[in-house]
């Protein structure tokens, strides 16, 4: 069996699976903005995991991975924390750290042909590359929502502009995948198209997956779209789980190796 952690912005999602791909167990909790409250937090729900056989252990975490323990978090004021050894207390196998866009890139590229930028926009805009199944050295260094662009006359980081979150702001709602008034659906793939013609000239994908809470209303907003990038454009296969199921590739990947 392989324990995979997703550590998102807003929650934390544990999820167990069985050697086939199936789910046995899961969990989900509020990431906490305190660190140390999340810390302790993990700890108590992964307690619930240990009676079970795990092979391995991979953590996704939204920011750079530094050393395998030693993380920086994106969307959290957090400094680096020690996040190995309240899990490595509890579990006496491999574990590993990997970005979270990268997780998710590695899922949703898995066996498409050529090259695949997976884009989230959650609470800001990241990313991974992925091609040939395996997350590409580039991935590590790539960070789409702090490129600079201008929107309503006002130059601002991408993820200011796109992400879910800003999106929310702008339209002073709850959640963006509550927007389905065509205007409103037309200036969310304005904002969207804004960095795809980078991404395809810099990396020259073959596909781009547009994930996140935005890629649960991509028929929505996807109709809107320029069709000018000669690239495929496409929805997650699983919106809410990309992360998780990369874990499971992932931990697969590392099996082998």
């Amino acid at each position: 069996m392989y324990l995979a952690i997703d550590i998102g912005g807003t929650k934390t999602l544990i999820a167990l699976f069985s050697r086939h791909g199936r789910i046995l167990k899961r969990c989900k909790f509020k990431t906490s903005k305190n660190a140390r409250i999340f810390l302790s937090e993990l700890t108590d729900n992964l307690t619930s995991f240990q009676k079970f056989k795990v092979k391995s252990v991979i953590v996704a975490i939204p920011g750079l991975v530094q050393k395998n323990y030693s993380v920086k978090f994106g969307n959290r004021n957090w400094p680096n924390i020690d996040i190995f050894t309240p899990i490595n207390s509890l579990f006496s196998c491999p574990i590993y750290f990997e970005n979270d866009a990268n997780l998710a890139a590695l899922y949703e590229s898995f066996r498409l042909p050529g090259r695949t930028v997976f884009l989230t926009f959650s609470t800001g805009i990241g990313g991974g590359i992925a091609e040939s199944n395996r997350i590409l050295p580039e991935s590590n260094g790539f960070e789409p929502g702090h490129q600079i662009y201008t929107y309503n006359g006002i130059a601002k980081e991408w993820e200011d502009i796109a992400s879910a979150n800003a999106i929310e702001s702008a339209y002073h709602i709850d959640r963006a995948t509550d927007l389905r008034k065509k205007p409103a659906l037309q200036d969310v793939a304005n904002r969207i198209y804004l960095g795809l013609p980078d991404i395809v000239k810099t990396y020259a994908p073959d596909t781009i997956i547009l994930g996140g809470p935005i890629g649960k209303i991509f028929k929505l907003y996807s109709k809107y779209l320029p069709s000018d990038l000669n690239v495929k454009i496409r929805r997650p296969r699983r919106p809410n789980e990309s992360v998780i199921y990369g874990c499971l590739i992932y931990a697969k990947q590392k099996e082998r190796q």
